[in-house]
């Protein structure tokens, strides 16, 4: 008998308040739990989600839905690095994110590394609704496998899917798709020539354009960033391991974030 898999649910938005934003409707259910630390005054509201199953494989389901309401901002992050565990046969474990932002809003979308294991099935869809004049901030970050515990990814299936639209029109869209002997795959020098990690991050704001310099300052030579419009800045990063990814992604970070990065990447 095939054991009983984690489900979790959280839905929330946010809206502008005096002196800055504020929980406007909250709801979670199962195995996903989102916390609210306190910020500094005048700043997002920051939401922490917490897998209570402390992990994902297959069969599992979570789904994230978070709204910022005009003027409003929100940031959300996760309390650790997500892992993906060996899956047994059958479905993949998915993960599903809904966010949106109305006129005026910020919105960050910053979950730290989501780690793959040998074995692991895992497969997720971010979808991001921006109305004009919303800011948003994105960076997924992923390692395959812990470098320092010699671990390879022999056999998986991953698959991710981001789309951002704005005004009901997309300007973003990403996939990956990684399956079989995924260390192989990687080691190929077209796809990423042996690294172990890797992050996508995206900025909507109307700063792009400026930030574009500082941001290219940061990236070592396994990086690069572009802009798809004068207000949409993409980067992808490629690191050996999961240490050098957050080296080279913390300083863009705390330039993109004005130095307001949830505090869980610093523990």
């Amino acid at each position: 008998m095939q054991p009983p898999r984690a489900r979790g649910a959280v839905r929330f938005s946010v809206r502008a308040a005096r002196g800055g934003s504020a929980l406007a409707t909250f709801r979670h259910a199962g195995s996903l739990r989102a916390v609210f630390p306190r910020v500094r005054p005048g700043g997002a509201v920051e939401a922490v989600l917490v897998n209570t199953a402390g992990g994902v494989t297959g069969g599992d389901r979570f789904s994230v839905e978070a709204a910022a309401e005009a003027g409003a901002a929100l940031t959300l992050s996760t309390q650790a690095c997500e892992r993906a565990y060996r899956a047994p046969p059958g479905p993949p474990g998915r993960l599903s994110v809904r966010l949106s932002a109305a006129a005026g809003a910020r919105l960050a979308w910053l979950p730290q590394e989501t780690i793959l294991y040998d074995g692991a099935a895992l497969e997720r869809r971010l979808e991001i609704d921006l109305a004009p004049g919303a800011r948003f901030l994105m960076c997924e970050p992923l390692i395959f496998g812990r470098a320092a515990m010699g671990e390879r990814l022999t056999s998986g299936e991953f698959r991710d899917h981001v789309t951002i639209t704005r005004a009901g029109g997309p300007i973003y869209r990403d996939g990956v798709h990684l399956s079989g002997d995924i260390a192989a795959t990687l080691a190929r020098p077209g796809i990423a020539r042996g690294a172990g990690a890797m992050a996508a991050l995206v900025l909507v704001a109307d700063t792009a354009e400026a930030a574009l310099p500082q941001v290219r300052a940061h990236l070592p030579e396994t990086g690069g960033a572009s802009l798809l419009a004068p207000d949409v800045l993409a980067l992808r990063l490629l690191a050996p391991d999961g240490e050098g990814l957050r080296r080279a992604l913390l300083p863009i970070l705390d330039l993109l974030t004005d130095d307001s990065l949830p505090r869980a990447w610093r523990l």
